[in-house]
């Protein structure tokens, strides 16, 4: 998707171009946006350009990488979408609800092969929440955690996921949203409410 508008009406409506067909995107319906889980409030079908409108709130904006002036929108940014997954469709990766927890920065990015391992530091509140071989989900992809140190973890890039997604033009030093694993999170619920 690309950032078309931006407009600051009390919450931050934001107008998305997209390339999937919208005739069946409900006003409504949930869609990610670089891992946000956002809702459709307006949309246009015509011939040259499908469009929608979210609307984002403080406390989204707080919690994700649009609280940060060098990696929030901008008009002509390019965001990774996902459409809400169907009851009965296939489940590739793992279960994402674009419920972002924070925001991770990159520290690293080495070519190994045809692919690209990342490393990127987590807040310490998150970091318990990253294991090795598990997933997590990075501006709205699923990957895998191929290593962890302390609040570093790696995760590695095939090119297929670089040529579909921004991660082309993610360099060293960006935020990147970050949502934990959902398995993770009630494990950690649970574990709580025992102790």
């Amino acid at each position: 998707g690309r950032i078309l508008n931006i407009e600051k009406n009390g919450d931050l409506t934001v107008t998305v171009a997209c390339e999937f067909s919208l005739s069946d995107l409900d006003i409504g319906a949930s869609v990610a946006h670089d891992g946000i889980c956002l809702t459709v409030t307006e949309k246009s079908i015509s011939a040259d350009q499908n469009w929608y409108k979210v609307s984002l709130s403080e406390e989204t904006i707080s919690k994700t990488i649009l609280s940060d002036s060098k990696t929030c929108w901008k008009i002509g940014s390019l965001i990774n979408l996902e459409r809400s997954l169907k009851v009965g469709d296939e489940l590739g990766g793992h279960i994402v609800t674009g419920h972002v927890d924070g925001v991770a920065k990159v520290i690293s990015i080495e070519r190994i092969g045809s692919s690209t391992k990342i490393s990127l530091e987590c807040p310490f509140e998150l970091a318990s929440f990253i294991a090795r071989k598990g997933s997590v989900t990075l501006n709205g992809t699923s990957l895998t955690i191929n290593d962890v140190r302390e609040t570093i973890f790696d995760v590695n890039l095939i090119p297929h996921t670089k040529e579909v997604t921004n991660w082309k033009t993610v360099a060293v030093q960006d935020k990147v949203n970050i949502e934990i694993d959902i398995l993770a999170r009630y494990v950690s619920r649970l574990k709580e409410m025992k102790a």
